[in-house]
């Protein structure tokens, strides 16, 4: 008889910090760990990982971000995924619509993401996937030639093709988010126009060089550094929209965007977080 499985081996993982300092500090490190919702328990905030997250790499990154912070680390209950089904809705998006398979039969299949719900992955749950679909829809028409760095799920290539690009390369550097973007892709049929690659976002984009669009939704340190490539990896006239960054981040990213020539076409703001698209200098 084979001895029972070990719980924690199939359990999430509940993590609450009580920040010492700003929470958007604490709160771009959690959603840079993979955390796709952030609830608010009084001071505390409230996230869910995966089973078999390593947490002590989450827990350094938090402490070095926030040194007065409390971490605690659970595993957390049962969930009941009826409940949690219940809670997921569709986001309407200007002309497009990010549902779940269960509610996608409600809109038009030519303007509708249908995205997997995962935890680990990114969803229209989040109000940086937003900010860059609603940032995406500025551009008419759609650029033809779309790189997506960071892409998690894929949702914002799927995006770009459902808008009309022709050409859209997913670019991540986790494989474990690799297969969850292929079955999107598939999912929506655009495998004709979306290919996800995993790769460093620094090496690739060369490579794919020129691109018409670059879609960054990645936190504000990393897109700092890769402003440069973005721009040298694009074609003249191009565009790229940055997301990822926190309000309270947005002037000094303001600085970063304006010192290297680039030009603010538009931004988005929800909650806490700032998305923003710039032209080529």
């Amino acid at each position: 008889m084979k001895p029972d499985k070990d719980p924690s081996e199939s359990a999430w993982i509940a993590v609450r910090v009580n920040p010492g300092g700003d929470p958007g500090r604490v709160t771009a490190i959690l959603f840079a760990a993979g955390s796709q919702g952030i609830q608010e328990d009084g001071d505390a905030l409230v996230t869910h990982f995966p089973p078999g997250t390593q947490t002590e790499e989450l827990v350094r990154d938090i402490m070095d971000a926030d040194p007065r912070a409390r971490v605690s680390i659970s595993l957390a209950p049962q969930m009941d995924w009826s409940e949690w089904r219940a809670s997921v809705r569709s986001h309407h998006l200007g002309k497009l619509t990010i549902a779940p398979p269960w509610l996608a039969s409600e809109t038009d299949p030519a303007t509708t993401i249908v995205i997997e719900p995962a935890m680990a992955f990114g969803t229209g749950e989040h109000a940086t996937t937003r900010g860059v679909t609603r940032l995406m829809q500025k551009l008419s028409p759609m650029p033809p030639n779309v790189a997506d760095i960071g892409a998690g799920s894929a949702v914002l290539s799927i995006c770009a093709a459902k808008l009309g690009a022709t050409r859209v390369v997913a670019v991540e550097i986790d494989e474990d988010a690799i297969g969850n973007a292929q079955e999107n892709v598939r999912a929506n049929h655009v495998e004709d126009r979306v290919h996800v690659i995993q790769g460093d976002a620094a090496v690739v984009l060369p490579l794919l060089a020129p691109v018409d669009l670059i879609l960054a939704n990645i936190i504000s340190s990393v897109l700092k550094d890769l402003l440069p490539v973005v721009s040298d990896s694009l074609s003249p006239g191009g565009h790229a929209i940055l997301s990822g960054i926190l309000e309270t981040e947005s002037d000094d990213m303001l600085d970063e965007i304006r010192n290297g020539g680039w030009t603010v076409i538009a931004d988005d703001r929800e909650d806490a977080w700032w998305s923003v698209l710039i032209a080529r200098p």
